[in-house]
């Protein structure tokens, strides 16, 4: 019998390990590693919750939480500044009363801690600017959450419900979304303010307002919620859902909107700055919050004469709207990324620690 050397067969491996290897053996550096798992994320080796996993990434990001918190102090100073819902605020002025004007009305503000008499001036008539820019933030404020919280609501479920169960439910849902759309919405919100002054007293034109543009401002968040479901619905734990025999109501809320939740958050935040621009241009035309209240809005248009001699008179309330404006979009855009599972954040010092140990 002929013996053959190892040599004879090149694609064969001229050694087998029949037991463990040891510490001491150190493999061939051309050796090509077994495939095997992906490695396990940090919050899944330290077992985070869902919610503790997005509570750590939204305060990853820093403009996020920069934005909520300037928001926060817009709000506060807002609320508890001239007060709210008949509770007194520590502000020693209101935005209806009539002072003696100081100064020809100029800010005496000269520091964050020197606020003096008047810290944002007074307008022409010597009502305090500081009472009348929180009186008018709090009706923009209150004005933005009722229609991003109804336009949001209303959206979510007409999309979610024609991009799911798509047939007559989605060609009725969508005709009638088209239909709302066509409104012209400054029009139509003009005419219901002109309403709303004429047989509603003041104390509730901020809320019909916002209920009116909640109700009409619904039509593009629910387009995009709507090729959103019909893209995840074809997916495979909707299949498997289906197959378990979930509800067509759990597969909806339970499985399908916490996967679209990225798009909804963004798109709604969106809505919400936008609301504050048109509920503005509607206060500055005439047709939106009306005296003997006031809005952001309102504050200009009163003082648009004013201009070019007491500029400070516009600075203050177009400040505050394009703060709280890039404050929601900042907060939005955290939102989106903690909550999206598909949203993953580069991080350049975490890249280099990672490559440390595989170059050594």
């Amino acid at each position: 019998m002929t013996t053959q050397s190892p040599s004879d067969f090149p694609n064969r491996s001229t050694s087998t390990v029949t037991g463990p290897v040891h510490a001491d053996e150190t493999p061939d550096a051309d050796a090509t590693p077994a495939a095997g798992p992906p490695p396990v994320t940090d919050q899944e080796a330290k077992g985070l919750s869902q919610g503790q996993i997005v509570r750590r990434k939204f305060f990853d990001n820093t403009a996020a939480i920069i934005s909520l918190v300037v928001f926060a102090i817009i709000f506060l100073l807002a609320f508890t500044s001239v007060g709210f819902a008949g509770i007194p605020g520590w502000w020693k002025y209101n935005h209806t009363e009539f002072l003696p004007l100081l100064g020809g009305g100029a800010p005496t503000i000269t520091s964050p801690f020197s606020w003096g008499d008047h810290p944002f001036g007074q307008d022409s008539i010597g009502r305090d600017y500081f009472a009348m820019t929180m009186r008018g933030t709090q009706n923009s404020i209150i004005i933005m959450f009722i229609i991003g919280l109804l336009a949001g609501l209303v959206g979510v479920v007409i999309g979610a419900c024609s991009g799911y169960f798509r047939g007559w439910p989605e060609a009725v849902l969508m005709r009638f979304t088209d239909i709302v759309i066509i409104i012209p919405v400054v029009l139509a919100a003009a005419t219901l303010g002109q309403a709303v002054n004429r047989y509603v007293g003041s104390g509730a034109q901020i809320w019909l307002l916002g209920l009116f543009l909640g109700l009409v401002l619904w039509t593009g968040l629910a387009r995009l919620v709507r090729g959103e479901f019909l893209t995840l619905r074809e997916r495979e734990f909707v299949d498997a859902a289906k197959i378990a025999g979930a509800s067509n109501r759990r597969i909806i809320f339970k499985h399908i909107l916490p996967n679209a939740v990225g798009v909804i958050i963004v798109n709604t935040t969106l809505l919400m700055s936008s609301a504050i621009l048109l509920e503005t241009a509607l206060s500055y035309i005439g047709f939106g919050v009306k005296a003997p209240d006031v809005s952001l809005g309102l504050i200009i248009s009163q003082n648009q004469e004013a201009f070019q001699t007491r500029p400070w008179l516009f600075w203050f309330p177009g400040l505050f709207i394009v703060l709280i404006c890039l404050c929601i979009n900042f907060i939005g855009d955290g939102l989106r990324d903690a909550f999206d599972p598909r949203q993953k954040k580069f991080n350049a010092g975490r890249a280099k620690d990672a490559e440390k140990p595989a170059a050594a």
